[in-house]
């Protein structure tokens, strides 16, 4: 399993504004060369973690994007479902009747378990926690 691109992009983002502060905005133009992310491929994350309730948005001269909550409220879990939506490690996993085989299946439990400790750890690491 990898994230993608976008969601790799979107928490570079994240982590770039939350060490800005909740009340500094950045142009899109500064993350995108601090974070070396592509500008129009930028512009649709943050569309994205706009409407997720992550990020505020505003136009102008004195425009920019900010944080829309503190960093300790923002889990990697939250950016990466927004971007990437719910993680699911098999379609098992989100709706058991997709697998004719779920009720012998041995990996079923496995999997459940897997994505449960992975979901729980992305929930549990919020931007707050990162130094650098």
């Amino acid at each position: 399993m990898q994230i993608t691109r976008q969601a790799d992009y979107a928490i570079r983002a994240v982590r770039y504004l939350s060490k800005q502060g909740l009340t500094q905005r950045s142009a899109t133009s500064t993350v995108a060369r601090e974070m070396k992310i592509p500008p129009s491929f930028l512009a649709k994350i943050i569309s994205q973690l706009s409407i997720a309730g992550l990020l505020h948005t505003s136009r102008g001269a004195r425009g920019g994007v900010s944080l829309a909550r503190e960093p300790k409220e923002i889990s990697l879990l939250d950016v990466v479902e927004a971007i990437d939506g719910p993680i699911l490690l098999n379609e098992c996993v989100g709706d058991p009747a997709a697998c004719a085989f779920v009720d012998e299946c041995p990996m079923h439990p496995i999997w459940t378990d897997v994505q449960k400790t992975l979901v729980d750890r992305l929930r549990a690491t919020s931007f707050a926690s990162f130094k650098k």
